[in-house]
């Protein structure tokens, strides 16, 4: 019999993945980036094992699982103000509201991609007066820009999934006066540091089945390595004591040739 992890998967079990994926972030469990680069590898999943290594260390759809935290009530934006200054938010962050980005002569930058994104949603005013809007999305999502520009511009450089691919949504409403409002992809920005998990999945897809046996190859090789320095720093030691005995040495002859010279001189100056 077959193993059953080579099962070939069907586009049902690729898009339950998708949705346990979905519902992780929801949860706090992914941030955007994780998510986005999972829900692009279920895409391409072709068999039942590629699809659980996705999932491995997320709880088991239909799980029972603490309720989670109620909506905030009251405030119904986040707002990020640059007049005249910078404002910037990157890093881990959480995001279970709408965002709001106004720059008045000067800029602001929200970079989603390490953020753990509770909605499933991310919905952006963003205005630009003589100004600069700047937002950082992982390459995958989809992106709706929408809204105006006068003497300005508003534009999207974002490397964005195939139709049809439930993917996170990015919404953002742009009014851009003399000023401008980027949504932009990991290929246009500063790459982020991946998670452990997340590089784990990047390595795969990257090498396949092989990264275990790569990883021992790469072990072995830094040992050859560390015993190759080992050798010869010993080497380079010797050859410094021998060295260092052979300058003595010399140095010792020509002190005791130098004092017999004077001390021949110096019987001679007697006589």
């Amino acid at each position: 019999m077959s193993d059953p992890g080579e099962l070939r998967a069907s586009d049902a079990e690729r898009e339950a993945v998708v949705e346990q994926l979905r519902v992780a972030s929801v949860e706090g469990r992914l941030t955007l980036a994780e998510l986005t680069d999972r829900t692009e590898a279920a895409y391409t999943a072709t068999t039942h094992a590629e699809l659980a290594l996705l999932t491995q260390d997320l709880p088991s759809a239909g799980a029972a699982m603490p309720a989670p935290a109620p909506a905030r009530e009251g405030r119904k934006r986040r707002w990020f103000v640059g007049v005249m200054g910078d404002s910037k938010r990157r890093g881990t962050w959480r995001i279970d509201q709408e965002l709001g980005a106004v720059a008045v002569m000067g800029d602001v930058l929200l970079d989603l991609r390490e953020a753990e994104v509770r909605t499933d949603t991310v919905n952006i005013l963003a205005v630009a007066v003589m100004g600069d809007v700047k937002i950082i999305v992982p390459d995958g999502v989809y992106v709706d820009l929408d809204g105006m520009a006068i003497m300005g511009d508003k534009k999207v450089k974002v490397d964005q999934a195939s139709p049809g691919m439930n993917v996170p949504v990015i919404r953002v409403q742009a009014y851009a006066v003399m000023g401008d409002v980027k949504v932009v992809g990991d290929s246009q920005a500063q790459p982020v540091q991946r998670g452990f998990a997340a590089w784990r999945e990047h390595w795969r897809r990257m090498h396949g089945d092989d990264w275990r046996e790569i990883g021992r190859r790469l072990h072995a090789e830094g040992r050859e390595i560390h015993r190759q320095i080992r050798d010869d720093t010993r080497e380079i030691n010797r050859q410094i004591r021998d060295d260092t005995r052979e300058i003595n040495r010399q140095i010792r002859d020509d002190t005791r040739e130098i004092n017999r010279q004077i001390r021949d001189d110096m019987r001679r100056m007697g006589h």
